[in-house]
């Protein structure tokens, strides 16, 4: 298989502006999610591969990329963006057949891809430092510079979106990029960085090595002439990627799982609710680490709320990414596996409603039907543990503070919701809730490409998003001048 639209093998690598097998020669192959046939195979990059890698980013700093204006890398991104743009249902199909989503998201990845560039590119040259206050004689100013190179490990749930904001928040900051794309998910990864070429990014200022985790993560990790790594992903693989970063003192964005709440107090709208109650659970198979998989409701209005779910996911369908139906397969016969092995957890527990997998589903696919259990008790795994996969749980509640207890009962921080008309508990709920974004009567603010991303806890440290993306991109210089 070649990417057609761009005669682009996807078993190469990209580094230095060339298209190159890995080193080693081998290849990894990947499997359709929804049948499960072969797909294609990507380079199995190894150390050496990410060792050429850093050193040609090393070269763009050194050379026409470092020295380049910051509005001249705004340009380079815009267009970047309308590159997207051109190929969105290309880029969507792929990203479709590679991980699973519905067509739909997937073309909603490709929007948000293009907006990323987009934002990232305005932004460029907007990056400032401040005078500051001193003593008498003294002229004190701050300049913010890039790192220098960055290294970013991404995940296989939501690869286009995650790469615009990672990636294209340390392009925009001039730094130089070394992108491992997850082993299961690196179509549109590659689909990406040939439009970066095209668009005139110049060489080594945005590198590719597919590989596996344990290798060419492993070694990116670790690498010392790294000098910045975002990773996104599960807290296990977060905590190795820490410490092997600690080794050469290198700062890490960690954005890993969650186990996100809402919260439907009595005087809620719960029709309006409703809606993001589920999608917010369901959405990309619930392969999503802002996935709210905790819905925590008012004794009083527990009844109602609970009705409207169970409707709502009786009509749910699961089936072929490219049928577009509600739900795609899971990444991989793998991931299946896991989430089976939370719901076989659930025994005992009241499994309040199923969806469905529709007739014509490939036996060789990795669909799963989502469940909602009711009446989960807030210790119990399914209400405490990460699933990444298309369950949700109904938890009552008796008042605010009981609420707030169960809310914040995790080891996670990511994401949280409150529905209530009341605006003081809105804000002091807002205050008091453990999340690194809380949505006030809606869930997710439609992607929120402005909006500062990332959580406490297990859930990591460090912001992606909006403007302060692009401000951990960069390292704060201090400059003091005496001049009497």
């Amino acid at each position: 298989m070649t990417i057609p639209f761009l005669d682009l093998d996807p078993g190469h690598c990209l580094i230095g502006g060339r298209w190159r097998p890995c080193i080693s020669g081998e290849r990894i192959a990947l499997y359709n999610p929804s049948d499960g046939s072969h797909l294609c195979e990507i380079a199995r990059g190894r150390s050496e591969d990410v060792s050429e890698a850093v050193a040609a980013a090393r070269t763009a700093l050194d050379g026409p990329w470092g020295r380049m204006p910051a509005f001249e890398r705004g340009r380079i991104l815009q267009a970047l963006g309308r590159l997207v743009l051109e190929n969105a249902d290309l880029l969507a199909r792929l990203e479709a057949l590679d991980v699973g989503k519905p067509l739909k998201q997937a073309c909603a990845d490709v929007t948000a891809l293009a907006r990323y560039m987009e934002f990232y590119a305005g932004a460029a040259d907007k990056l400032t430092g401040e005078t500051l206050p001193y003593l008498d004689g003294y002229t004190v100013y701050t300049l913010r510079e890039p790192h220098g190179v960055t290294g970013h490990i991404v995940p296989w749930n939501y690869p286009m979106q995650i790469i615009g904001r990672s990636v294209g928040a340390a392009l925009a900051a001039g730094n130089a990029a070394v992108l491992k794309p997850a082993e299961e998910a690196c179509l549109t990864a590659l689909a990406f960085a040939e439009l970066a070429r095209r668009a005139g990014l110049p060489d080594g200022a945005l590198n590719v090595v597919p590989g596996l985790g344990t290798e060419a993560g492993a070694a990116l990790s670790a690498h010392p002439g790294v000098d910045h790594i975002s990773f996104t992903g599960s807290v296990a693989v977060g905590k190795l990627i820490q410490q092997a970063a600690a080794g050469n003192v290198v700062p890490v964005t960690l954005e890993l799982g969650g186990k996100s709440p809402q919260l439907v107090f009595e005087d809620a709208d719960v029709e309006a609710a409703l809606p993001y109650l589920v999608n917010a659970g369901i959405q990309n198979a619930g392969q999503t680490c802002s996935a709210a998989s905790r819905i925590l409701v008012h004794c009083s209005r527990y009844d109602e709320v609970l009705t409207g779910m169970t409707d709502r996911y009786r009509a749910l369908r699961a089936g072929p990414a490219l049928d577009d139906h509600d739900l795609g397969p899971l990444v991989s016969m793998r991931q299946k596996e896991i989430v089976q092995g939370y719901l076989d957890q659930g025994e005992g527990l009241e499994i309040a409603a199923r969806g469905e997998i529709v007739a014509n589903a490939p036996a060789g696919g990795a669909y799963l039907a989502p469940v909602l259990f009711a009446g989960v008790p807030p210790e119990h795994r399914l209400a405490q543990e990460e699933i990444f996969g298309p369950v949700q749980v109904v938890i009552p509640f008796e008042d605010e503070d009981h609420a707030l207890k169960i809310a914040n009962g995790t080891a996670y921080g990511l994401v949280a919701s409150v529905w209530t008309r009341s605006g003081a508990r809105q804000m002091r709920l807002a205050r008091k809730l453990r999340a690194g974004q809380v949505f006030l009567n809606n869930y997710g603010a439609g992607g929120g490409v402005e909006l500062p991303f990332g959580g406490t806890g297990l859930s990591g440290h460090g912001r992606e998003k909006g403007f302060e993306a692009l401000m951990s991109f960069t390292r704060l210089k201090t400059i003091a001048a005496l001049h009497g």
